[in-house]
């Protein structure tokens, strides 16, 4: 259990295109970090453009961890995660550097600092059942179910994400109990590392216009390309992979089910409603230190490190860790 005088852990939430990949990087520069990504996504090798994974550049500057570490046809689970982000910090610390964990998926951040409840093994069977259901009656229909059954962790899962809608579904139908009273009555525990927590925090009008630009940028970069790519070379379109915002779009297109503009309208329209179930999810989060992201990237830096600097030497890391 990670305690004592290792370094704490800095960590960088917020929305996609909030600008927290970039901020996370200006400070493992300065503060001689180690990056570990949190993102559901970018543990796929091949889906570079829709998860903007940081550039060759930004990786040979600062070393990036859990990114490109499963094949877009195996599904990559939240115990996964946990496991490699342990290891991960764990080989941060012992080169006395700073692991600065930045990501979207709230779910695994939460998982890492608290741990994991103790939930029923999967169920091949009845995961079989569920998915046979999904395939016949559609994701939204799987969702349903969920809501009936428990609505609160429903809520945290989008309508397109069979496979947490499964594993919710899955620990219900085996123990007649929901999700969220395991999370309530058995995890999550007090937190597991010390650590200081930075948050970006921005206007939605001024998020959607990003994300817009973003989702541009994108079909521009070659997404639908990359992800025809991925198709040709044997991933099928049912992998979990596929459910990531932008490719679970291009799939459709690609299928001849809508159009290009359809499918553009679509990621943009997904991706707002993922950034604000996002910010519900880490305005709960406790100890947070909200950044203003309408800020220019050099001054927003100055201002996290202004707080995270201080903050870390109070724990142990530093002085002058970036000097």
């Amino acid at each position: 259990m990670p305690t004592g005088g290792a370094p704490p852990l800095l960590l960088v939430i917020g929305p996609t295109a909030s600008g927290k990949s970039e901020l996370a990087l200006g400070l493992a520069l300065r503060l001689r970090g180690h990056i570990v990504s949190a993102d559901s996504m970018q543990v796929y090798r091949g889906l570079d453009i829709g998860t903007a994974k940081p550039s060759l550049a930004s990786r040979a500057a600062v070393r990036h961890h859990l990114i490109d570490v499963a094949d877009p046809g195996q599904d990559f689970s939240m115990g996964e995660f946990v496991r490699l982000a342990q290891q991960a910090i764990a080989t941060i610390r012992a080169q006395e550097m700073l692991p600065v964990v930045v990501g979207g998926t709230g779910l695994y951040l939460r998982a890492l600092l608290r741990g994991m409840f103790e939930a029923p093994r999967r169920d091949e069977r009845l995961r079989k059942r569920l998915r046979e259901i999904a395939r016949r009656r559609g994701e939204r229909f799987l969702h349903r179910m969920l809501e009936r059954v428990d609505p609160d962790v429903a809520a945290r899962i989008a309508p397109s994400d069979p496979q947490r809608t499964v594993r919710a579904l899955e620990v219900y139908l085996l123990t007649r109990r929901p999700m969220s009273a395991y999370f309530r009555e058995e995890g999550f525990g007090p937190e597991l590392y010390r650590n200081v927590k930075l948050g970006i925090n921005l206007a939605r009008e001024e998020l959607y216009r990003r994300i817009d630009e973003r989702v541009d940028r994108f079909v521009q970069m070659g997404l639908f390309e990359e992800t025809r790519g991925l198709l040709a070379a044997g991933v099928p379109a049912s992998a979990n992979a596929f459910k990531a915002l932008g490719y679970r779009e291009a799939v459709e297109m690609l299928s001849g089910r809508i159009s290009s503009k359809e499918a553009v309208e679509l990621i943009a329209r997904n991706t707002r409603r993922f950034a604000k179930r996002q910010m519900t999810w880490f305005r709960r989060e406790e100890g947070v230190a909200w950044l203003d992201g309408a800020l220019p990237p050099t001054r927003l830096l100055e201002e996290a490190e202004g707080i995270a600097r201080p903050a870390l030497e109070a724990l142990g890391y530093g002085p002058g860790a970036g000097r």
